[in-house]
C-alpha cells in the first residue's frame, strides 16, 4: 500500500535538521520501498505493509536511534489523502490562496469541548474545521504574523499536529497516484 509519512517539525528555524536523503535512506534501511521525499519539510511517500499507527511508531523509533531526534510522524495512506482533497471545507480558499489554507495531520482525533474551546481562543480572522484526524486552517492574514500557532492549537484540541499547506497536499497526493 502507499503511504505519505509526514514528519512533525523537521527543518525549521535551523533545529532538528534531517537531509532528505538520509530519510529515504532510512526508509529503504527499514525495508519500506519506494521512498521518495517532497519538498525539504519532511514529506515521504512509500510502499509498505502495516497500520498507520504501526508504521508511525516503527518510524519514531528509527529516527531516535538514526538521528537522535524525537519526532512525530503522521502517517496517511493514498486513499486518506484523496479523502482530505475531496473532503475539504473551504473549496474556495483552495482556488483564491491556497498557501494559505494548511491541512493539519493529527496524531488522532481532538478531544471532546477542544474545537470550541480553541474557537473562543482565536484572537485573528483564522477560521477552521476539524475532520476525524485531519484539520483544515485558514489563515487569511498570513501564517508567519498569526497568533493562532501549531502549540495553541496543540493545547486546545489534545493531539499532536504537522501541518502542510494546500499546495503541498496537492504534490503529495499526485506523488501518490
Amino acid at each position: 500500500m502507499r503511504y505519505v509519512a509526514f514528519l512533525r517539525a523537521v527543518n525549521v528555524g535551523g533545529a532538528n535538521k534531517v537531509s532528505m536523503a538520509d530519510l529515504r535512506t532510512m526508509f529503504a534501511d527499514i525495508g519500506f520501498a519506494d521512498a521518495k521525499t517532497l519538498l525539504a519539510t519532511g514529506n515521504v511517500v512509500f510502499t509498505a505493509t502495516g497500520s498507520d499507527a504501526e508504521l508511525a511508531s516503527k518510524l519514531r523509533e528509527e529516527t531516535k536511534k538514526r538521528f537522535g531526534l524525537e519526532t512525530d510522524y503522521m502517517v496517511r495512506t493514498s486513499d486518506e489523502i484523496a479523502a482530505v482533497l475531496k473532503n475539504n471545507p473551504f473549496p474556495q480558499e483552495a482556488l483564491d490562496d491556497p498557501g494559505h489554507l494548511v491541512v493539519l495531520f493529527a496524531s488522532g482525533e481532538a478531544v471532546d469541548g477542544g474545537e470550541s474551546k480553541l474557537r473562543e481562543a482565536i484572537l485573528g480572522r483564522e477560521y477552521f474545521r476539524c475532520g476525524s484526524r485531519d484539520f483544515y486552517f485558514v489563515y487569511p492574514d498570513g501564517i508567519g504574523t498569526s497568533k493562532l500557532t501549531v502549540k495553541m492549537i496543540e493545547r486546545h484540541l489534545g493531539v499532536r499536529v504537522t501541518g502542510r499547506n494546500w499546495n503541498t497536499v496537492q504534490k503529495i497526493h499526485a506523488a501518490l497516484t
